[in-house]
């Protein structure tokens, strides 16, 4: 049986050489202007869905927060092993199933860690399985691409080149989805591998929402949280809080 994309992708180590220069200070940056959104109390319970390696859950656990990161990579899970504390916490599970119920104060989805699946339902499950794990009155926090901007300035193509390895990316959209095809050469070696990130609508958000018993008290278009804008903003983020 064929793996999934993401199986395979996120445990190579060229996943991580790609993405190696994310802005650092950006993501912390986001993360201090939610936490005085949501005001969570210094003890709160969080849960970092999809971590990747921990650089948002360890941010947060800097922030005094008892913090849990889940993930289906092994890799990024031995990883992130290495921070573990009485407080800070990682484990390798798929986030379309139930971790805990009625436990934590928020759950957080960030850097478009969404989207993954083929069949619409599964990438339900998902914030299904998040609200199940809130304590009533907890927060699920997504911070998603904005479809329709993605659409209007998509990169048919473009190479780059990091420590000696090519990477010749193409982007297209098919059937409801972007789908990023990555040509990896390293020396005489060549990989192949894609993502795959389903396009999903503020309607389709706030049926999710509103089948997971979360109300939405804010969305935003960017990761300073201005407000908003259909055609303008890169960012789809939502707070929403469990009823």
């Amino acid at each position: 049986m064929e793996n999934n994309w993401f199986e395979s992708w996120f445990d190579s180590p060229y996943y991580h050489l790609l993405y190696r220069d994310r802005n650092e200070q950006e993501a912390q940056s986001f993360l201090n202007i939610l936490l005085r959104r949501i005001h969570l109390a210094g003890d709160s319970k969080v849960l970092d869905l999809a971590c990747g390696k921990g650089r948002h859950s360890r941010h947060l656990h800097q922030q005094g927060l008892d913090v849990t990161g889940i993930d289906l990579s092994p890799e990024n899970i031995q990883f992130c092993k290495q921070f573990e504390n009485e407080t800070l916490h990682f484990y390798e599970h798929d986030m379309r199933r139930l971790f805990r119920t009625n436990y934590f104060d928020a759950v957080f989805n960030l850097f478009t860690s969404f989207g993954y699946f083929d069949r619409p339902h599964e990438n339900e499950q998902v914030i299904m399985a998040a609200s199940k794990s809130l304590k009533p009155g907890g927060y699920f926090i997504i911070d998603f691409l904005n479809p329709t901007y993605a659409i209007h300035h998509l990169t048919a193509s473009h190479a780059i080149e990091l420590d000696g390895v090519r990477f010749d990316i193409t982007k297209k959209i098919v059937q409801q989805k972007i789908i990023k095809e990555i040509h990896v050469t390293d020396g005489t070696k060549g990989f192949d591998f894609r993502e795959e990130v389903r396009l999903i609508y503020p309607d389709d958000f706030q049926q999710f929402f509103a089948h997971a018993g979360l109300s939405v008290l804010e969305t935003y278009g960017d990761y300073l949280l201005h407000p908003f804008q259909s055609e303008q903003s890169n960012r789809l983020i939502y707070i929403t809080r469990k009823i």
